[in-house]
């Protein structure tokens, strides 16, 4: 068969880098997407414009129904994101996240505290970073507004806890799809002397860009650390500019939210979503490993939970919840749809990014885009350097495809194969800088489902979410090449920590003396 020429070369890259940069110099995300899209499709056709056409349709058709069934990730995800937008209007017009902002700034008296809160409630919602990043958008939103925090602020806030926390939790989705790639990787080159969970903790504390980023998120909660283009968002938000109007309004902010209301119709709500949620992952576990004939166990329920349908279903218990509190207050029925209309409305920008977003990432997998550049470093590479050149390839896959989980599925193997061959005892750091590296690119990409995510829970406009939080992650992407390299070079994971952490305080006096 006849090599494809612009399958995994260097005309793989085009698509996801036209689109990248398009989107960050136009601030037109669908616009830049859907040229990305285009390109990739007549790639892959070799520029026959009606074939282009027909595998454009396939692979949009292929969103909602692939293989002769329905696309149940995809579709669930868009529900539950219909399923929220309902959930927050509805909270809104009973007047309850009016009257959550009243009740925390009687209790929340200062700007840290509201950005504490904010931090600390991943550890409520560590369980998926979908789920976290809409959720606790949703909560802190009216908390952050009243003390003039950015928009732009809470989406950092947001996306830095949630992907960093789950990378390192091996009770969370991410930690569960992790040690399984791991477990199978450990099996199939024979390494018997240390399970998938311990190989996952180890590879934990060698993740230098999750533990820095997250000592970041720290600093910044604290004060005084606005990096960048965020400076001028915090200046607009204390002068009572939450968004920038001329851009239209962002996901989530409605026009009839009322005063009055109870604070315990949110915490309800809230507190039936996550608790269903949590429940339907373990039920869809447990019943996939009762249906495979294995004994429960709770990693094992996580590795196997369906995370699609337990999203669905704690959103209908959400909504079910937000019901009664309008019957309550004897909603009309036409209040009742103009209600549910506007949250479905709200979050229309967001569905059709991550529309966008799931088409230019499946078509630059056909591409290979991640192994055209996976086969860049593979030959004549000093094995002291190999920690640091994963990391750096991890993030630049995760930054071009849009999706962590995708380089971990991609690159995990790669870096065991080459760990492998040159010096086994690099196995784990060589993972674990791929983990780190995922994460960061992940931060970075305008086209990231996570990204997109959280700029929709803290209803900030995309780019602005991306252009703001690039200095901190550049920064903690720095941090953590110190670390590796030093990794490479000792082997020592201690010593890792410790160039990182000295790393850390110069780029703290970097942005220090840029602030004067």
């Amino acid at each position: 068969m006849e090599a494809h020429p612009f399958i995994q070369t260097v005309w793989s890259v085009l698509p996801p880098l036209i689109a990248i940069l398009l989107a960050i110099v136009t601030r037109k995300v669908l616009l830049s997407l859907g040229l990305g899209i285009v390109l990739a499709s007549l790639l892959l056709e070799q520029f026959n414009p009606l074939n282009s056409l027909s595998h454009l349709g396939i692979k949009v058709q292929s969103l909602f129904w692939d293989e002769g069934a329905l696309n149940e990730w995809n579709v669930n995800i868009l529900l539950f994101l219909l399923l929220l937008g309902c959930i927050i209007s509805m909270l809104g017009r009973a007047g309850a996240t009016h009257a959550f902002a009243e009740w925390a700034q009687a209790r929340i008296k200062s700007r840290r505290q509201a950005k504490a809160m904010t931090g600390l409630l991943v550890f409520v919602f560590f369980i998926d970073d979908y789920f976290h990043s809409l959720s606790v958008g949703t909560i802190c939103r009216p908390v952050t507004d009243r003390f003039g925090i950015s928009r732009a602020k809470l989406a950092y806030l947001l996306d830095s806890t949630a992907a960093p926390v789950c990378v390192l939790m091996p009770v969370s989705s991410w930690g569960a799809y992790i040690i399984a790639l791991v477990g199978g990787i450990l099996a199939g080159y024979g390494v018997t002397g240390q399970s998938p969970l311990a190989a996952f903790i180890t590879m934990g504390a060698m993740n230098f860009y999750a533990i820095f980023t997250l000592l970041m998120v720290i600093l910044v909660i604290r004060g005084g650390w606005d990096l960048g283009l965020m400076q001028r968002h915090e200046a607009q938000a204390l002068r009572g500019e939450l968004f920038d109007s001329s851009k239209g309004t962002p996901p989530g902010v409605h026009d009839h939210e009322v005063a009055g209301g109870r604070v315990t119709d949110l915490l309800f709500a809230i507190g039936g979503l996550t608790l269903v949620t949590v429940a339907g992952l373990l039920w869809t576990g447990a019943t996939a490993l009762s249906e495979s004939g294995e004994a429960f166990s709770l990693l094992g329920a996580l590795e196997n939970t369906n995370v699609g349908r337990a999203l669905v279903a704690g959103g209908v218990a959400g909504l079910l919840i937000c019901a009664i509190s309008l019957v309550r207050e004897r909603t009309t029925g036409k209040d009742w749809l103009h209600t549910l209309l506007v949250g479905v409305k709200g979050m229309l920008p967001a569905i059709y990014i991550l529309l966008f977003a799931w088409t230019i990432a499946g078509l630059i997998s056909e591409l290979e885009t991640g192994k055209y550049l996976a086969s860049l470093v593979q030959q004549n590479l000093p094995i002291y350097l190999l920690p640091a050149i994963l990391f750096i390839l991890a993030g630049i896959m995760a930054f071009a495809t849009g999706t962590s989980w995708g380089t971990f599925g991609v690159m995990l193997p790669i870096a065991a194969d080459m760990t492998m061959a040159i010096d086994t005892g690099m196995l784990l750091p060589g993972m674990a800088a791929v983990m780190a590296g995922a994460v960061f690119g992940d931060h970075c990409s305008p086209i990231s489902d996570t990204t997109i995510l959280s700029s929709t829970g803290a209803s900030c406009h995309h780019i602005d979410h991306v252009m703001t939080q690039l200095p901190y992650a550049l920064s903690m992407a720095v941090v953590s090449i110190a670390g590796f390299l030093a990794l490479g070079v000792t082997a020592s994971m201690l010593a890792g920590l410790m160039a990182s952490a000295i790393m850390f305080m110069v780029v703290l006096g970097f942005w220090a003396l840029r602030r004067r």
